[in-house]
């Protein structure tokens, strides 16, 4: 004080730096960062605790947004409405926060950067999520201090029995440091909290996100790369890849569209709309002809239709790649440790603080609690000792000249203290009724249990733990949700090893249209051979199902066109459906032509790094009897833009692919009913682009309907062939009926062929592994029986009825299990 008005002489080098350093602790600690204990910036906790004084409960009725601000201004936050406002709306908006803490009624801004409406249009009062930050906060459980002009107390921090933090994020930037914490699912959290409760000395970040498994967003979307996420949370730093969710979808005329249902977190739609429409206006995205944002009430749609010439997936893997369809959260783990020290925090530091934190506020709820109740008992033992001496009470204080002198009178009489001596002289008439008598002896009773309680539990820091562990439970129960953002394993630029998917057997069905799905086998009830068979899948009235096929869910399924090409994805990416679902359009897994169509669908088992696929070659077939060897080691990595298979004749498409060891034999069924039967010895292995060579002779109008493998030496003596006809007849005959012939015959026999049973749809050899038969008409009726009810017939028969048709419907697939 002595220096005012005086000039003091200080190097500038040395001003500068202590004014800066003032400046960003005060920007740091009084404005960008949030404390780790409760998730709250200051303008935050301010805005929720002057809510809580004027009783702005989830239950109480809603209040001008203008007056919560002026509220928050006159009283704890000496700046500018704007900020206020902004802060409070912010915590109102369902896409900004996973658990908002603020009910807004009114325009509250919107996702697609729209502001809200002015705070005197706007209404508000606090959700249940964020009276839980408030729960307990008259309990002396935190400390408070004084305001900016110093004429009333805030907290310091928020009791916070939620870890918010982490359940809705943040976003901050201070001076040369900056916070960006994505939103998390509760349920998740506190499964890790109680993990950490339960294990607190040998629990590491890795264990802890057995139970988190990455950022949930408001928004949705996906989020990739679990090996990313996990060293991301382990640091406290890290790149996260997110992306929105896009599917395609049939369009009109023969087109494709893409429809975005979910957008990455924090990007604003409006912006992502007007981002793809300059692409497209700018020739820099091929395909697209038009782009309609059909969002309302019901959620998010943004429709993008293409030109009947784009590839869709090509389309949309270039919308990720250009735009913020696609984009990579930074996460960055900031936060203030103990009110002051801004921390890097990795993910079980964040939990351990809040957990010290929760800690701390038990212990101190608990000392208010026992001391609340020793306070009580000392009244209650006072009116007790009152009601035991009733008469002599009553009659010292008739002979006192005033209140004063009976106050003075009891306590020296009857050893009161002042605090029991006003009670007594407080206690109304009707105490002295028996059972109010009795009311004050139960209180005494259970204040004296309920102190012994509080005293033990304030012993043991043990027991400390027990109430926060079951507190969080309670939250779990009451605010638990489930996850909206997806968690891809793998990055979406490389294939690695999938985890935690069940291999287990699964029918993969795909429709002449492009539809695909996959179901579990048992979705097709038993039923006795020839009936009528079940509803198998919703299909349109020109579209048939072409493709029914029987695989594991880690197997890859490579698919062959008629244009001689392959494409390859793994069988557990195919989304799974009911029996009667549509599915989904081919076009979101591969980047098909508009003319090309999907003819053999092969089934190989997973390959990993390293190791080279279990069968030797690929056997393929065409439509006119053209044959083609390739090593399998050709398709182990099929790009997703598909390889070149066969190179085919003008005419010719692709129908068959087979997978073989090199000592097998193959044995080919047409539609006109001809079979042969050859060894693969004699189909050498070609190129991949290579033509292929003649593996039949085929009378005019005739095509193959069927391939399938004659295992080497393993193939047994009862082995058969099942010949399926288009009018659901079918039949067994013995794989030994069928002599051996040189590739380039005519072929024999197989089955008798009449008006009544149709031509042959499909051909399969049947062992001992296969006991049931899946058949599905082209009308998508389906029929599951067991293979065993299927007689054994010579070659040149008919066979029995498998499936009764309706008028107009035939058998389209088969497929063995």
């Amino acid at each position: 004080m002595a220096d005012i008005g005086k000039i003091v002489r200080r190097e500038i080098v040395e001003e500068m730096r202590e004014s800066y350093l003032d400046y960003a602790m005060s920007v740091i600690v009084a404005r960008a960062l949030p404390d780790v204990r409760d998730g709250l910036k200051p303008v935050h906790r301010r805005i929720l605790y002057s809510m809580h004084e004027m009783g702005l409960t989830h239950t109480a009725k809603f209040r001008k947004s203008a007056a919560v601000v002026g509220d928050v201004l006159g009283k704890y936050h000496p700046h500018g409405d704007v900020a206020v406002y902004d802060s409070m709306v912010r915590m109102a908006q369902d896409f900004a926060l996973r658990y908002p803490l603020i009910d807004g009624q009114g325009n509250m801004g919107s996702v697609d950067g729209d502001a809200a409406a002015a705070m005197r249009y706007t209404e508000c009062r606090m959700t249940r999520v964020a009276e839980e930050l408030l729960r307990d906060i008259d309990k002396d459980t935190v400390d408070f201090r004084d305001n900016y002009d110093a004429t009333r107390k805030e907290p310091v921090v928020m009791p916070s029995t939620i870890p918010n933090l982490l359940l809705n994020g943040s976003l901050g930037i201070a001076v040369g440091m900056t916070t960006n914490i994505p939103p998390h699912n509760l349920r998740e959290v506190v499964e890790a909290l109680i993990h950490l409760v339960d294990h607190p000395r040998n629990s590491s970040s890795e264990d802890l996100l057995q139970f988190i498994k990455g950022p949930d967003f408001p928004t949705g979307g996906f989020i990739f790369d679990e090996k990313e996420i996990r060293a991301s949370y382990t640091s406290g730093k890290g790149a996260i890849l997110t992306r929105g969710k896009a599917e395609i979808q049939e369009g009109k005329k023969g087109s494709y569209d893409i429809v975005i249902t979910e957008i990455p977190y924090q990007v604003n739609k409006s912006e992502l709309i007007e981002t793809i429409a300059n692409l497209a206006q700018e020739k820099k995205h091929e395909g697209l002809r038009d782009i309609r944002d059909e969002s309302d009430r019901e959620g998010m749609r943004v429709v993008i239709e293409l030109k009947t010439d784009a590839h869709p997936q090509k389309v949309l893997n270039n919308l990720y790649k250009h735009t913020d369809l696609e984009k990579s959260f930074h996460l960055n783990m900031l936060a203030l440790v103990g009110g002051l020290q801004p921390q890097v925090l990795s993910i079980k530091a964040v939990l351990e603080e809040f957990l010290k934190h929760r800690n701390e506020v038990v212990t101190r709820r608990s000392k208010f609690d026992l001391a609340r109740t020793h306070e009580r008992i000392h009244i209650l033992e006072g009116l007790k000792k009152a009601l035991d001496h009733i008469d002599r009470v009553i009659e010292t204080i008739k002979k006192s000249s005033d209140k004063e002198e009976a106050h003075q009178n009891l306590m020296k009489k009857f050893a009161l203290s002042a605090l029991q001596a006003t009670a007594i002289l407080e206690m109304r008439l009707q105490t002295l009724a028996g059972l109010e008598r009795q009311k004050i002896e139960n209180e005494l009773k259970e204040k004296l249990t309920l102190a012994r309680a509080l005293e033990a539990l304030l012993k043991d820091p043990a027991k400390i733990m027990e109430v926060i562990r079951k507190e969080l439970l309670e939250i779990k129960e009451k605010y638990g949700d489930e996850r909206k953002t997806k968690v891809v394993r793998t990055s979406p630029r490389e294939i690695s090893e999938e985890d935690l998917i069940a291999e287990e057997e699964v029918v993969v069905v795909l429709t002449r249209g492009g539809y695909i799905k996959r179901i579990k086998p048992e979705s097709y009830r038993m039923q006795k051979r020839g009936g009528k068979g079940l509803i198998g899948m919703e299909t349109k009235e020109e579209d048939v199902v072409e493709h029914l096929l029987s695989c594991n869910t880690h197997s890859n399924l490579l698919f062959f066109t008629n244009s001689g090409k392959i494409y390859q994805v793994r069988a557990y990416e195919i989304p799974e459906g009911t029996r009667v679902s549509k599915g989904k359009a081919i076009f979101n897994f591969l980047s098909l032509n508009q003319q090309e169509q999907v003819t053999s669908i092969l089934a190989s088992p997973k390959i990993g790094k390293g190791q080279k696929s279990a069968s030797a070659f690929v056997v393929m077939l065409t439509k006119d009897g053209i044959i083609k060897k390739v090593g399998a080691s050709s398709f182990d990595n099929v790009r997703r833009s598909g390889l070149i298979a066969i190179t085919l004749k003008k005419g010719d498409s692709l129908r068959w692919a087979k997978a073989t060891s090199g000592g097998d034999e193959l044995i080919l069924v047409t539609k006109k009913a001809q079979s042969i039967r050859f060894s693969e010895k004699d189909v050498r292995a070609m190129g991949r682009q290579a033509a292929g060579v003649k593996a039949l002779r085929l009378k005019k109008g005739d095509e193959v309907m069927g391939m399938d493998v004659i295992i080497g030496k393993t193939q047994v003596a009862e082995d058969k062939l099942l010949v399926v006809m288009e009018n659901g007849y079918g039949k067994h005959t013995l794989l030994k009926h069928y002599k051996k012939q040189r590739r380039g015959g005519s072929g024999i026999k197989t089955a008798k062929i009449t008006p009544k049973t149709g031509n042959v749809v499909g051909a399969t050899i049947v062992g001992k592994e296969e006991t049931e038969l899946i058949t599905i008409s082209r009308k998508g009726q389906v029929i599951k029986t067991t293979l065993a009810t299927i007689p054994v017939h010579g070659r040149a028969t008919q066979g029995v009825r498998i499936m009764k048709m309706e008028a107009g419907d035939a058998v389209a697939s088969i497929t063995t299990l």
